[in-house]
């Protein structure tokens, strides 16, 4: 069974990625259960660009395929903030610190202000090629947190057309739906193809 590397340390990802790809005749391993302990510096401009930097990086360290996705959410009124700074958005605090800080910076804006989407771009990068899948999922920021299931924005992301946010809906929903199902559904799409599947 060939190795694939997922490079990140985020165990909400890891099982969200292995979700996704369940059903392909691949190993996936978490950079933890390949026994990387490097932090890659993301200094691309683009979650394109800063998804490659963190292939290449366990590519060229460990071999093999190694996937790695840069994702976050962009905020029509904060002029697509924090896009790419979604992870580091407000310095070194809690998924909740994040979420309370972008509704601290929306209060008061009306419902239509509020759209907002998350973004993907997943990276797959093998000895053979370096390739890249996008996905998206637009919505708005909630005016409060809702749900459990999920990480990061997930509590303040409503999805209109289900009249929900991301954090209340059970995991086939999301993966149904959400930008990195849609970025992944490529990716699996891909490996498929080249098992032979």
């Amino acid at each position: 069974m060939t190795r694939l590397i997922v490079a990140t340390k985020n165990k909400g990802k890891v099982k969200e990625i292995k979700e996704l790809l369940s059903g392909l005749d691949y190993q996936i391993l978490s950079l933890e259960e390949a026994g990387v302990a490097i932090d890659v510096e993301e200094n691309g401009q683009t979650f394109e660009e800063n998804a490659l930097i963190k292939a290449r990086a366990i590519h060229q360290l460990m071999g093999g395929m190694v996937i790695a996705d840069d994702s976050g959410i962009e905020i029509d009124f904060l002029n697509g903030a924090p896009g790419i700074y979604s992870a580091r958005f407000l310095g070194d605090v809690s998924d909740i610190d994040r979420y309370e800080g972008v509704l601290a910076l929306l209060e008061g804006i009306p419902e239509e202000y509020r759209t907002a989407r998350f973004r993907c771009v997943v990276s797959l990068v093998s000895d053979e090629e370096a390739l890249t899948f996008q996905g998206t999922m637009e919505g708005r920021i909630a005016h409060e947190p809702r749900g459990d299931n999920g990480f990061g924005y997930d509590p303040v992301f409503y999805v209109p057309e289900l009249g929900m946010t991301v954090a209340e809906m059970d995991s086939d929903t999301k993966n149904r739906i959400s930008h990195r199902g849609r970025a992944f559904r490529l990716l699996a799409d891909k490996l498929r193809k080249r098992s032979g599947l």
